[in-house]
């Protein structure tokens, strides 16, 4: 059994750690909150975008010397793993990293975040490039991403551009989840699908009938419009994951000061049975010498 000295000191450590992840529950808290802000004011945007393109559904785009409205046979997939740089978050890398194991077909990726990149690397799959990702997730930093895998795209590198990150659809659930982004070969189960992802399923998919005029020219219109709707949407995936990471970290932080306490609690227990078990013991003997004598 362990003394009076031991338990103390135990108690000591655990409130200390006790302290840490509570401060670390309210930092997550606080920038979840922001994160959250976030990711559902550009959700609009998004889909103001996509809605700009679902009005074209109706033109034959497949015939379009654009590579980014082009079917093509898939010998590469290339995946965008959004990932957290930091840990401390519960199962939110682990369930996107079995959701990684799971793809299938030829795949070559690009981390945007440490942790996603350390798992490519180290379960020896093909990482062509990694990039990093503050709190903050400011379009300046996934400016460079978009630039290369559209780059990578345009270059036959890849035939795809899929985008794995973690959709947040509340505090407490956060769902991996893959999305292809290019090439965009049915706009109007795009916008669909997109609408879904943001809680309107029942919204009009809008169409427009009228003869479109375009200047300068028709495809440079279109590649400017797809390539806008390709960066806002891997932006938009980076601020759900985000909302996701920090949402995720405020729980296993919860989860691990609640577990401090009531760890506080059974050793307080056990030091008040210690204590009294040892003052016991010494009434014992003080009496026992009493008799003695």
């Amino acid at each position: 059994m362990a003394n009076t000295r031991d338990i103390r000191r135990r108690i000591k450590s655990v409130k200390n750690t006790m302290q840490i992840t509570k401060a670390m529950q309210m930092v997550a808290a606080s920038k979840m909150k922001k994160a959250q802000d976030f990711a559902l004011s550009g959700r609009p945007y998004a889909l103001l975008l996509a809605d700009i393109l679902g009005s074209l559904g109706g033109m034959d785009l497949t015939n379009a010397d654009l590579p980014f409205f082009q079917r093509r046979e898939v010998k590469n997939r290339g995946i965008l793993v959004i990932s957290s740089d930091k840990g401390l978050c519960g199962a939110l890398n682990s369930n996107l990293f079995r959701h990684l194991t799971k793809l299938e077909g030829d795949c070559k990726f690009v981390g945007l975040g440490k942790r996603g990149a350390q798992f490519v690397s180290r379960t020896k799959r093909e990482l062509l490039a990694d990039f990093p990702l503050s709190d903050n997730a400011r379009f300046i930093e996934v400016r460079p991403v978009v630039e290369f895998l559209l780059k990578a795209f345009i270059d036959k590198e890849i035939d795809t551009v899929e985008v794995l990150y973690t959709n947040f659809i509340n505090t407490l659930a956060q769902e991996p989840e893959v999305i292809q982004l290019l090439p965009v070969v049915d706009i109007s189960t795009m916008l669909k699908t997109l609408r879904e992802r943001f809680g309107q399923q029942d919204s009009e998919i809008p169409t427009d009938g009228r003869e479109i005029h375009f200047e300068p020219v028709r495809e440079k219109i279109l590649a400017d419009l797809a390539t806008l709707y390709f960066k806002q949407e891997v932006y938009q995936l980076v601020l759900e994951s985000k909302a996701s990471e920090h949402s995720a970290r405020m729980v296993a932080m919860k989860g691990a000061t609640d577990n401090a306490k009531g760890l506080i609690d059974d050793l307080t227990l056990e030091y008040n049975r210690v204590r009294q078990a040892s003052i016991t013991q010494e009434i014992l003997e003080i009496s026992a010498a009493a008799f003695a004598k």
